[in-house]
């Protein structure tokens, strides 16, 4: 095609392979374009592009990735806000036909469907680093290393030492998102332990590092796991890995409550956010 479609934040450059996506940079561009810069998406990766009413005046084409094509979406797991999702393109609501246009041309080539057997988008590259609240994680591309931090750490992590896991030693990784009031960054390993109930809280787990307000952002973090999780699945095929839902302790719960109802009165958490992450909590008792 080598057309060129221009929204909010991205533009969209159709060739007759692939889409190459190339965020914007701006105060108002979410951070996570921002740090992905451009991505080259194959249509293969690719299942179906739709085309809805935005909000305000915009419209609103999206790309639909195949389950596993995508390191970024995987990581994710579906906690990525809307504002925030890479397969989004948002246009003025008069540029509707065009759009629609481009989505007719499209589909015809998207041939494929279904779950990928590999990932088919490039993931971030080597080296990355984020800071989280109880240490500093790095990648550099065969080993994923945490260093505690003496403020944050717990003690369980102060005995344990600064870590390092080498990518053949790993099964996948658990992202969580530091948007809603908690996150952590989970390793996997490979061979599960067998004998294990549950595994222990991330701020007690030495294959975690946890974050949340001001440490280890979405722009920051999501990219890290999609580019650990993307290299474990090219050391060898997946490994399905189970993990089990931990059933807190009722006196955390009700700490992670109170500080959640602080957030709220500061005004750091909405009302809504504020009754999905308490009904969270609750149900973990």
């Amino acid at each position: 095609m080598g057309d060129v479609l221009a929204g909010f934040h991205a533009v969209w450059e159709f060739e007759s392979d692939s889409v190459l996506i190339r965020y914007e940079r701006g105060i108002r561009t979410p951070r996570l374009f921002q740090t992905l810069g451009a991505r080259r998406i194959p249509l293969t990766a690719l299942e179906d592009v739709t085309l809805a009413a935005g909000r305000r005046g915009t419209v609103v084409l999206r790309a639909e990735p195949r389950p596993g094509a995508d390191p970024l979406m995987d990581a994710a797991d579906g906690q990525l806000k809307e504002g925030c999702d890479p397969y989004r393109l948002v246009l003025p609501a008069e540029r509707e036909t065009l759009a629609e246009y481009y989505a007719d041309e499209l589909r015809p080539r998207l041939t494929e469907s279904g779950p990928a057997d590999r990932h088919l988008v490039a993931p971030p590259a080597a080296p990355l680093q984020f800071k989280a609240y109880d240490g500093k994680a790095s990648f550099d591309g065969s080993a994923v290393r945490f260093r505690w931090s003496w403020t944050g750490a717990s003690s369980a992590k102060w005995k344990a030492g600064d870590r390092s896991y080498p990518v053949a030693d790993l099964g996948g990784v658990e992202w969580r998102s530091p948007e809603l009031f908690e996150g952590h960054l989970r390793l996997l390993p490979r061979e599960p332990d067998a004998t294990a109930v549950r595994p222990p809280q991330p701020d007690q787990d030495p294959a975690a590092v946890v974050f949340g307000l001001g440490y280890g952002p979405v722009h920051e973090s999501l990219p890290f796991a999609a580019a650990v999780l993307a290299a474990v699945r090219s050391a060898s095929p997946p490994t399905p890995v189970t993990v089990p839902a931990p059933r807190r302790d009722p006196a955390d719960i009700a700490d992670r409550i109170r500080h959640l109802g602080e957030l709220h009165q500061a005004g750091l958490v909405t009302d809504e956010e504020f009754s999905v992450k308490k009904a969270q909590l609750l149900a973990e008792l």
